[in-house]
């Protein structure tokens, strides 16, 4: 009953405000206002100090609600923190409240039926605002509540942007800052399409869309530029907005001279077209293009542009971006519709090449929206794994009324075919990565002529039989000098640096005698008959010291040295084996013993995924939660305080007797009009 009787006496001073001007002062106005206080919705708490309402249309003012929150029996109610929330925030007799709201300096500026969400430049602009406020000394001991209409756009734009305050500059989870207005209804955005809206993009949609951009480094507000952004947007300097790092989007430029000289052209024939087409180019320098031609001409060829996407009819010469060297590129497709998939392969195939090179695309149609919009999203699904919805909220808020109509079905109906071809080239380039198998002969060389003999005269069972291998004249020389090099010594087992030579003493010459070797048979027959053995059959007395000579050893296939009895076996080259080393009790150990004998491969640097996987920044070292593991933590792509603080170019500084408030923005006129678009049913 207080509620609505409230309300009444609002609505009853507003509409005899105009009536009690020309009588009252200023003063005694607001002194018969504070004596009917408006009432608002509960507050919905974002921090211990940050806080969120609405006023019925029209809201109060801001001084009038701050006059009427020095009286404690005015204090607003909190509503209740949903299931889950870790602030506990009471109601406070004593607490101080101050007032602030945006929805008049800070306007959605719409195509056609469009209202939201605003810009990246008016979030920007919030944040450093409610950034301003909390640092206030003044207004420490206050609780800041930002108030709208219950108009439902007003009151959804309003949300919105303290919701990205709390996510962007206080590095809140997605999911958190859209809890404490979790249970308030609000109104979808809608597009910039003539037809009704069909299609429902939520705040939690553009909260997700740019915490993605986020992670990503797609978005990074330290390096925002906000005169630039809001000079480029305008038509008269361009009307272009940069996306990523890597696409921007912008209407087409138009060349009416150009224009003109190809209706005036009456010959049609091949030869005639061909010759206008280059005379065309070579005049294009001659005569003065339009301003907004030649900024983005300059823009782009300063920012790195590669190449410029035409998908709208031409509008001025192609050959104007080649003299500066920008490619360009035609992909062609109607107003209002939808591409094909050969469209979408090109495109997706030919930018990814051009971005994984570090170069930069820029994309236009007729207005740099609709068909603009469409195909930078399905870039944005296939690469980085967004869903269509936080593609298209994420595109809306860089540039306003990107996709429109139809397409956002069909990005929706397309996003999962989207990611099975991300998966697919993600095995094709994983595969091709691999390191090809060394090709061995089907048939080696025999090794003897009776080999190759049997090999020729009968050929295995299930075999094919090829064609005897003739070596040429230099791999004949080759092979016939690698045999005669002789081959390596058998290497130590030990890691001893030198192995010492030591002399033998005359009495350890008994034992250093190898064992009894076999002898020729006139020996043994001289040696059973019991008759004595001649000099030449005296056994010969061979020591180790002796094998190790570099005489005994000769080149063949057995590779054993001669024995000094005729007619004896080769001696087997034995080498005395040495004491093992004593093994270490732990692996670390073995490791500090034993020098590196090999060296570890080069391992190849890891190339970017397509897959839908987080990359957080390095940039900064400040951690935010993550993603994939809600108790985790990564690292943040930028630091709350490096932009927040820079805030004289967009908040009036506070003075005693004034709080800080927006400078006043410019307004810009858009080239697009009802008439680009045509939403289809």
């Amino acid at each position: 009953m207080n509620t609505g009787w409230s309300r009444t006496k609002s609505r009853l001073l507003s509409a005899c405000r105009l009536s009690f001007v020309p009588f009252l002062s200023p003063d005694a106005f607001l002194d018969r206002v504070v004596q009917m206080a408006p009432s608002c919705e509960p507050l919905c708490c974002f921090t211990d100090r940050l806080f969120f309402t609405t006023f019925a249309h029209p809201p109060p003012p801001p001084d009038v609600l701050n006059k009427l929150a020095a009286d404690p029996a005015n204090n607003p109610t909190i509503r209740a923190r949903p299931k889950g929330g870790h602030i506990p925030v009471t109601n406070d007799a004593d607490a101080q409240y101050y007032y602030f709201t945006v929805d008049e300096q800070l306007p959605y500026l719409s195509f056609y039926a469009d209202w939201g969400p605003l810009n990246l430049a008016m979030v920007y602009r919030a944040c450093i605002l409610i950034h301003e406020l909390l640092e206030d000394k003044d207004l420490m001991n206050h609780r800041l509540v930002l108030y709208s209409s219950d108009d439902p756009k007003r009151k959804a734009n309003a949300a919105l942007l303290i919701s990205l305050y709390v996510m962007i500059v206080q590095r809140r989870t997605p999911w958190d800052a859209f809890h404490p207005i979790s249970e308030i209804e609000f109104m979808s955005f809608r597009d910039a399409g003539r037809g009704p809206s069909d299609f429902n993009l939520s705040i939690q949609d553009c909260l997700w869309g740019l915490w993605k951009a986020m992670q990503h480094n797609l978005c990074d507000m330290n390096e925002f530029n906000l005169d630039e952004y809001e000079y480029y947007e305008k038509v008269e300097n361009g009307d272009w907005n940069w996306l990523t790092p890597n696409f921007v989007a912008f209407a087409s430029p138009m060349d009416p001279t150009w224009i003109k000289s190809q209706r005036d052209f009456v010959d049609s024939s091949p030869d005639a077209l061909s010759r206008s087409t280059s005379g065309s180019s070579r005049h294009a320098l001659q005569r003065k293009l339009p301003p907004q031609f030649e900024n983005c001409l300059d823009h782009f060829e300063k920012r790195n542009v590669k190449l410029v996407i035409r998908l709208n009819s031409q509008l001025y010469d192609r050959n104007t971006f080649i003299d500066r060297g920008i490619d360009h590129m035609e992909l062609y497709f109607d107003d209002g519709t939808n591409p094909t998939d050969e469209i979408v392969r090109t495109f997706l195939d030919t930018c990814d090449k051009i971005i994984e090179g570090g170069g930069a695309i820029a994309v236009h149609c007729k207005a740099g929206l609709g068909r603009t919009g469409t195909l930078i999203g399905a870039y944005l699904v296939w690469k980085y794994g967004f869903t269509a919805s936080e593609a298209i909220a994420f595109m809306r808020i860089v540039r306003p009324g990107s996709v429109v109509g139809p397409q956002q079905q069909y990005m929706y109906l397309k996003q999962l075919e989207w990611a099975k071809w991300a998966a697919l080239d993600e095995l094709k380039r994983a595969s091709a990565q691999k390191q090809p198998a060394v090709a061995t002969p089907v048939t080696p060389p025999a090794e003897s002529d009776e080999e190759r003999a049997d090999l020729t005269t009968t050929p295995p069972m299930n075999t094919v039989s090829l064609p005897p291998v003739t070596p040429s004249r230099h791999i004949a020389i080759a092979a016939a000098r690698a045999k005669e090099i002789a081959p390596p010594g058998q290497p130590r087992k030990t890691p001893k640096a030198k192995r010492v030579a030591e002399d033998l003493e005359d009495d350890d010459e008994e034992d250093d005698i190898l064992p009894a070797l076999n002898v020729a048979p006139a020996t043994k027959k001289a040696k059973t008959s019991g008759r004595s053995l001649t000099a030449s059959e005296q056994p010969v007395r061979v020591t180790r010291s002796a094998l190790d000579k570099p005489n005994v050893r000769r080149a063949g296939p057995s590779r054993l040295p001669e024995s000094p009895v005729k007619g004896a076996r080769p001696i087997p080259n034995k080498i005395p084996r040495l004491a093992p080393a004593p093994r270490p009790n732990t692996r670390s150990a073995v490791n500090a013993q034993q020098p590196q004998t090999r060296a570890r491969a080069a391992i190849p640097p890891p190339t970017p995924s397509r897959l839908p996987t987080l990359i957080p920044s390095t940039k900064r070292n400040q951690t935010v939660p993550s993603l994939d593991k809600p108790g985790s933590k990564k690292v943040a792509a930028s630091s709350a305080s490096d932009w927040v603080n820079n805030a004289s170019s967009v908040v009036v500084p506070a003075s005693k007797s004034a709080r800080p408030g927006l400078r006043p923005i410019r307004r810009r006129r858009s080239s697009f009009s009802s008439a680009d678009v045509v939403a289809r049913a």
